[in-house]
């Protein structure tokens, strides 16, 4: 994700929300459950405000979940990137992940496999 220059008063949640992927119930979903690494700022007349810094966390959030990382190891990841010195834990967390992940990819290789066996009988079938 490549973030646009934002203006000094920040970016309107909706704007955030676009520039992230996300759809605005989704941002609020994540600070509600405590995966931003701070409160986003307030305009004066309460709206929220978004930074480069928020947009780009979001980015990472959007990253993590697509590829697959369950809620609370996204949480455990985001509690421990406020904590100085926890890069050993968020490393295991991402080598974890990236086992589940690698997993996966071996299992769909074999439901692909499968598949082109199944395209290659019916391809001899029909060309016969």
């Amino acid at each position: 994700m490549t973030v646009t220059e934002v203006p000094p008063e920040g970016l309107t949640i909706s704007a955030a929300a676009e520039l992230s992927g996300l759809s605005v119930d989704t941002v609020r979903y994540y600070e509600k459950e405590g995966l931003s690494l701070h409160q986003p700022g307030r305009s004066a007349s309460g709206q929220r405000r978004y930074t480069e810094a928020d947009v780009r966390w979001l980015g990472t959030l959007v990253m993590l979940r697509r590829t697959g990382m369950p809620i609370r190891d996204v949480r455990r990841f985001v509690d421990l990137y406020r904590v100085d010195g926890s890069e050993p834990q968020r490393l295991a967390i991402l080598e974890a992940h990236r086992e589940r992940v690698l997993d996966e990819l071996s299992e769909v290789q074999t439901h692909l496999d499968a598949i082109n066996r199944k395209i290659d009988y019916y391809k001899d079938m029909v060309n016969r």
